[in-house]
């Protein structure tokens, strides 16, 4: 079966769209990337989407109207990418959409009255469906969230299937706008796998950029400004003892931990606005997310199983500064704690398994539908904390 995925980001870069032949079911799931693409939005569009999902004032109007606008630019972009890769739309059968994530609170909160958990993804579906003339799924957090996971990672069922490995324990890192990683044991279950949202990725790295070059660009490019900046570890250190870097698996963050209200607090306000100050921030911001992974794999992974790889996929594979920062202080803590590896964990890009980092996530999303299509569950319980499997998503029938 051919299956478009199309996904995008905490960052709202614009629309991943990825199309794979898959075949098989469950563990013996076979995967064939035939295009990945991404298709930017328009740059009113993005604007829009951070405010919303910036925790500010906004109106329900507002939202519906983003909801069905996301639609129909994730149906143009799958429409374009098929295009361009000369793939023709009749021949896919099924599109999965994550949509654009807007809010994400699994952890309950008092509303009217009463614990109330809950998460909000955009881009309507059916509009899509009806775009496309392809069945579509979407909206793949609720059902997890209801059996009392965390809604999030789902990515983790794509890990296993991926890259686990009969004699090699692997973290599979993917660094978005906020870092995620599936731990797996060599030649583990399912039910073995440790998954959880380590912290900032790629977030607090692109707002900074933006002002740093004021406005001329979207996300610190190889981490080049990173690099004139210096590193305040006192910061770095202060930061981490907050409570959700020491808080144990599953958890899950987002814009609502880690968006524009901590940049302001703990960046702008303690580091100087001057373009040096600003690189300074930067450089401290990538440290955070390079040794909150670090610190994550050493806590919360170690102690359990060793691990001889570490895959990374995201935008962050693209960030040089970021990833020496990630192998220095994952050497650090590994050497520190008495790791029994003589060679230390080795950091591989996704693209190692035949999957372009950056198309990962995509990919990912093309087989959850694949398997909600045949009444399968695609959320690992290891992972998300959910009471039970779940079969994710929502269908909306096309006219094909």
């Amino acid at each position: 079966m051919l299956v478009a995925g199309l996904m995008s980001g905490t960052s709202a870069d614009g629309v991943d769209v990825a199309v794979a032949e898959i075949t098989g079911l469950g563990w013996r799931t076979r995967i064939r990337l035939s295009t990945f693409q991404t298709v930017p939005y328009p740059p009113p569009v993005r604007h829009r989407i951070l405010e919303i999902a910036g925790g500010g004032a906004i109106s329900v109007a507002d939202v519906a109207q983003m909801n069905f606008l996301i639609g129909e630019l994730f149906a143009r972009a799958c429409q374009t990418v098929c295009r361009r890769a000369g793939i023709p739309m009749g021949r896919i059968a099924l599109i999965g959409s994550h949509g654009q994530t807007v809010y994400h609170q699994p952890r309950a909160t008092r509303f009217c009255g009463m614990p109330v958990r809950s998460t909000l993804q955009i881009g309507e579906p059916a509009v899509i469906a009806e775009r496309t003339g392809i069945t579509t799924i979407g909206d793949f957090r609720p059902a997890d969230l209801a059996a009392g996971g965390q809604g999030a990672p789902l990515v983790p069922f794509f890990d296993y299937l991926l890259f686990r490995h009969p004699r090699r324990g692997r973290v599979v890192l993917n660094i978005g706008g906020i870092a995620n990683l599936t731990a797996i044991p060599a030649g583990g279950r399912p039910e073995d796998v440790i998954a959880f949202d380590t912290g900032p990725g790629n977030m607090l790295l692109d707002a900074l950029a933006v002002l740093a070059t004021r406005g001329r660009a979207r996300l610190d490019r190889g981490g080049r400004l990173a690099a004139q900046g210096t590193i305040s570890e006192t910061l770095v250190n202060r930061l981490l003892r907050q409570s959700y870097f020491r808080k144990p698996p599953p958890k899950t963050a987002g814009r609502e931990q880690f968006g524009s209200a901590y940049l302001q607090k703990y960046f702008l306000r303690r580091l100087s606005s001057s373009p040096q100050g600003l690189r300074d921030a930067l450089a401290t911001a990538t440290a955070l997310t390079a040794e909150s992974i670090a610190r994550a794999v050493a806590t919360f992974v170690l102690p359990k199983f060793p691990i001889a790889d570490c895959v990374v996929s995201g935008g962050g594979v693209n960030n040089s500064f970021l990833m020496n920062q990630l192998a220095e202080r994952l050497a650090r803590l590994t050497a520190g704690r008495g790791y029994r590896s003589r060679q230390g964990i080795r950091i591989l890009p996704s693209d190692s398994a035949g999957i372009p980092a950056e198309a990962k996530e995509a990919v990912a999303f093309a087989v959850l539908a694949y398997h909600t299509f045949h009444v399968k569950p695609s959320n690992l319980c290891s992972a998300t904390g959910a009471r039970h499997p779940a079969i994710l998503g929502k269908v909306v029938y096309g006219k094909r």
